[in-house]
């Protein structure tokens, strides 16, 4: 991939309470060698409270969203970024372990980007995370890059 993007560092917020998970996605993401920020909230009310100080600032490129999140859950948190003007616009990857149909529809109707099922063997999760990477830091253009 020849993609100019690729040599800026790119903001990623993490919402994810389960550390580690936080460790796994960590090293699958230094493995490929994208520039990257890496922000970490542990439950939903921080990831909220993150990107509400950061708006209109340094807000992330993407955010990869745990559905099952403390304090506020990740359907609050996706139903509160995408009612927001400054937010709404950052993709967000919801990675979760539930496999429900329930949860994979009201994901979309909030206009989740996309839903991935965490898979239990740490080879497939590592490749899942590197995928990710690659889809959004190198082939999607994502809004900050057209703005």
């Amino acid at each position: 991939m020849n993609n100019p993007d690729t040599q800026r560092v790119f903001n990623i917020l993490l919402a994810e309470d389960n550390p580690g998970d936080v460790r796994l996605i960590r090293e699958a993401l230094k493995e490929q060698g994208i520039g990257h920020h890496l922000q970490v909230a542990v439950d939903g009310a921080e990831a909220l409270d993150i990107l509400h100080a950061a708006a209109g600032s340094s807000l992330p490129d993407i955010i990869i969203l745990d559905w099952n999140l403390p304090k506020k859950n990740g359907r609050e948190v996706l139903a509160d970024i995408k009612e927001d003007l400054q937010l709404k616009h950052i993709p967000v990857v919801v990675l979760t372990t539930s496999e429900a149909k329930h949860d994979i529809r009201c994901a979309y109707e909030l206009n989740a980007n996309c839903y991935i099922t965490k898979p239990l063997e740490l080879d497939a999760f590592m490749e899942i995370i590197k995928a990710i990477e690659l889809f959004w830091l190198t082939i999607v253009k994502l809004p900050r890059n057209v703005e």
